[in-house]
Parts: structure tokens; sequence; C-alpha cells
């Protein structure tokens, strides 16, 4: 959770009936959840997760510090600044600050 912390998410533990205990997060009427991956369940990280952050620059380089992977440095983009890094389970992640920030 500590790479995803640092994206401004808290988590909590919840378990539902018989389901297994995952960590999710929400903010603003978004749930972001995280499950374990069962013994019969396939890899996600074929996915890409994206979030708006306020500087891309100042949280690529707390990911930096704690051993996150680079995957493209910050730049500017018709989006506005962008850079896509990989969480520890090797999930990619879009990280945008938006022009109008």
């Amino acid at each position: 959770m500590k790479f995803y912390h640092h994206l401004g998410r808290l988590f909590t533990r919840h378990a539902h009936g018989s389901g297994p205990e995952h960590c999710t997060s929400e903010v603003t009427g978004v749930v972001f959840e995280i499950y374990p991956m069962s013994a019969n369940s396939t890899a996600t990280t074929g996915m890409r997760i994206g979030f708006k952050v306020d500087s891309a620059d100042k949280i690529v380089a707390l990911l930096s510090q704690i051993g996150a992977t680079v995957v493209t440095p910050p730049s500017d983009s018709e989006w506005g600044r962008r850079a896509v890094v990989k969480d520890f389970d090797g999930h990619v992640v879009e990280l945008i600050t938006p022009k109008s920030r």
C-alpha cells in the first residue's frame, strides 16, 4: 500500500461475507480496492491505472525514493504533465497533472 499512499490513497482492510480480506480506499466517491491474488487467478499486470495528481514531478520523485520503477519520466504532453510508473506488483500507473493545475 506504500506505493498508493504516495498517490494520496489511504486504505482500510475489509472483508465481505466469506470473501478474502482486501484493502479499500474511497476518495470523493471513487472506490479503489486491492484484492490478494488467489491460487487460480491470473495477474492483472496487463492493465493500466490512471490518476490525476497535483504534481507528477513530485510524486515520481517520492515513488523513486521508495524503489518504484519509472517507465516514462515526467514530461509535458497534450493532457498536461505526464509520467508512467509501475507499482510493486508490476501494474502500470499513469500520472497526469492537468494543464489547469
